[in-house]
């Protein structure tokens, strides 16, 4: 199946055939080195000057992938400003973040951190640097396309995001997707591991390799964790630590292993029940409930003075849930940490691996130890 790019990569592209424009040098068609490492070469529709900058209009490609995106014209306008990093604004059809708990902080353009960098990276390999350099990303269709994402749930007001991890956009049809995840557990295998690390995606694989956790054990699930497990279990693997954010990993212990959004979205019921029976008052539970994101009803937990028990109790009734669901066939450990990575909660099971790997524990924490 084909891959595509991700709008993010359409951004950095434009900013890449903007600079080369500027430069008299050819525009027409750019190639960027992903986040990850891939190669794309991406074509560029039109490049021209106005009275904001200079403006590059890529269309979006995505693929095999049903992306909403798909066939959208990018517009990113590039202009000189007076020294200082890249900064960003929002232009027509980009959403703006107006609540708590997103990777970018309110008020801020809704371009997430991956294709800042890519930008940033596509600046540096044409001119040498992304200082003094202030970029306009635009979808028209934006505002329209919002309607069909999460966006007004979480609080991204006028449009849509400019996502993507690495730049990257890889097929999604659901059983071929599947399928493709599994080699990651035979290739451990065949290399000896009798245990491995699920992680949900990149910012997950991230966390834990900042943990100390090695790369040969590290295994994404995406969103079919119980899926993955079962394949694992059947490849004889005797135990698997389920490391990650806390909104995706929660949802195991209310039984959830199929953990997309619009499958199945317990997060914020899952927390207010534990908390409610550690103690949370109803006014804190009611506050839980009517968080915008995990990251925020964390905060009700911890002026409460309860977010580490919550989070323990979560942890262990994941691993408690994930191991009946495979019939006690497999041990089953559980990380959940904050978005940077610091640990909310673990079981039993997660610290006896944590402790044959020798994992970098944050500092708080194994002063609690």
């Amino acid at each position: 199946m084909r891959s595509g790019y991700t709008t993010g990569a359409c951004a950095a592209a434009g900013v890449k055939a903007a600079l080369l424009f500027e430069a008299g040098k050819n525009w027409q068609t750019v190639t960027l080195t992903a986040l990850d490492g891939t190669e794309l070469t991406i074509p560029v529709k039109a490049v021209a000057r106005t009275e904001a900058g200079i403006c590059a209009e890529v269309v979006k490609f995505s693929g095999d992938d049903p992306d909403i995106t798909d066939g959208v014209s990018v517009f990113t306008t590039v202009r000189h400003v007076a020294g200082g990093a890249m900064t960003f604004a929002a232009g027509e059809g980009i959403g703006t973040v107006t609540k708590p708990g997103l990777s970018v902080p309110v008020g801020e353009p809704s371009i997430n951190p991956g294709p800042r960098e890519l930008m940033r990276r596509a600046a540096c390999e044409t001119i040498g640097t992304s200082d003094g350099l202030h970029v306009t990303i635009a979808i028209p269709a934006g505002k329209q396309l919002a309607e069909k994402t999460l966006n007004p749930v979480l609080g991204v007001k006028g449009g849509i995001s400019v996502i993507g991890t690495t730049g990257v956009l890889r097929p999604m049809s659901e059983e071929g997707f599947k399928n493709s995840l599994v080699p990651q557990i035979d290739v451990a295998r065949a290399a000896g591991a009798e245990e491995l690390v699920f992680v949900p995606g990149k910012i997950g694989e991230n966390l834990a390799k900042a943990w100390g956790l090695p790369q040969k054990l590290l295994v994404q699930t995406s969103n079919f964790i119980g899926f993955m497990l079962e394949k694992a279990a059947e490849r004889g693997v005797k135990r698997v630590l389920l490391f990650g954010h806390i909104g995706k990993l929660c949802k195991v212990a209310a039984g959830v292993f199929y953990t997309h959004n619009r499958i199945a979205d317990a997060r914020l019921e899952t927390i207010a029940a534990y908390a409610a029976a550690a103690g949370l008052s109803t006014a804190g539970t009611r506050r839980v409930l009517a968080s915008n994101a995990t990251e925020e009803a964390l905060t009700v937990l911890r002026e409460a003075g309860l977010e580490q028990a919550v989070c323990t109790s979560i942890a262990e009734r994941a691993g408690l849930r994930a191991e009946r669901y495979l019939f006690g066939k497999m041990k089953v450990g559980v990380v959940m940490v904050t978005l940077q990575g610091r640990l909310l909660g673990m079981n039993e099971v997660a610290r006896e691996i944590g402790e044959a790997y020798h994992w970098h524990l944050p500092e708080q924490e194994r002063e609690h130890e």
